[in-house]
């Protein structure tokens, strides 16, 4: 497998075409090895435009997802960073490149320590890993710049909102198949906050996502 030619196939054919033309963003994802987050198994399939299983029930999102969800959230590098979901460590990756600082959180140990072994052998150092249960916001490090659910929500829990700083931007998958909406959610000043649906999208679940209230007959 020519590992360059299907780099380039994947950017030009599934990434530009779902509207991400950051020249930084196209950059990064030349940059960033996608194969080195890829279970062996699925290694032929690693610039595909699929969800791949990647153990513990988890999948990774699609390249032209991942590429968007960053492209949204215009990151700096004085910027600090909260991702709920570390899976493979790729998503960490492309966010610890552009940002000052990231804190990823896991609820499986497992995905933790593999996606730290994986961002060590890339030299990212810029990167604080825990184990715990994320899906209502991670306060120990707040607040943050940027947060980024790398799993679909049915509600938003309100406590991401609280820990955004003032100008910070947080990307969500929210809904329930069939109907789901990546939307961003901008601070524009404490307890103010702009929200965006960007496009309809369906993404495997968060793990512990909170469920919204139903009625019942």
């Amino acid at each position: 497998m020519n590992l360059e030619q299907a780099r380039y196939n994947m950017i030009e054919q599934q990434i530009r075409p779902w509207e991400v033309l950051d020249a930084t963003v196209l950059d990064l994802l030349k940059q960033v090895p996608r194969e080195a987050f890829v279970p062996e198994q699925y290694a032929g399939l690693a610039f595909a435009d699929l969800e791949l299983p990647i153990g513990h029930g988890q999948s990774m999102l699609s390249p032209k997802l991942e590429a968007r969800i960053i492209q949204s959230l215009m990151l700096k590098k004085t910027d600090k960073v909260l991702e709920v979901g570390t899976g493979s460590g790729y998503m960490t990756a492309l966010l610890a490149r552009l940002a000052g600082e990231v804190v990823t959180v896991d609820c499986i140990a497992e995905m933790t320590a593999s996606a730290r072994a994986r961002l060590h052998a890339l030299g990212l150092d810029n990167v604080s890993y825990a184990t715990g249960d994320a899906a209502q916001g991670w306060q120990a490090s707040a607040p943050y710049d940027a947060i980024v659910l790398t799993g679909s929500v049915p509600v938003l829990a309100n406590t991401f909102k609280q820990q955004l700083k003032p100008g910070g931007r947080l990307f969500a998958i929210v809904g329930e198949a069939p109907v789901m909406e990546a939307t961003l959610v901008t601070c524009l000043s404490p307890d103010v906050f702009r929200k965006e649906k960007l496009f309809e999208i369906c993404a495997p679940a968060l793990e512990h996502a909170p469920q919204p209230s139903r009625f019942a007959f």
